[in-house]
């Protein structure tokens, strides 16, 4: 990774944390409230601090689950015809309301 000011490489990796040893996470804006509340699915948030400029630079550690369902939103989508198409070739769900999984 390179300091995103200076181009340099000499960063030294931490984690932000509060007076009182605890640490700060970053939390989606569509989370629930009540796990907001109670800072449950908090992501762990990296930081890189540059040895030459002393920029600091964050980096948030997302799951898996995360990336499937922010990154189906990414690039151009289909207009609403494309979408309607797609749908009526999916195969359905075996059981209970279409659409919906099983745990």
């Amino acid at each position: 990774m390179k300091c995103a000011v200076c181009g340099s490489t000499a960063l030294v990796e931490g984690k932000l944390g509060g007076g009182d040893a605890s640490l700060t996470g970053f939390q989606p804006s569509d989370m629930p409230w009540l796990k907001r509340a109670f800072a449950m699915g908090n992501r762990e948030i990296l930081a890189f601090a540059c040895l030459h400029c002393q920029h600091l630079q964050l980096t948030v550690k997302f799951s898996e689950g995360d990336l499937e369902r922010y990154q189906q939103f990414e690039g151009e989508q289909p207009n609403v015809l494309e979408r309607i198409n797609s749908e009526i070739g999916k195969p359905k769900a075996k059981g209970g309301k279409p659409g919906r999984r099983r745990a």
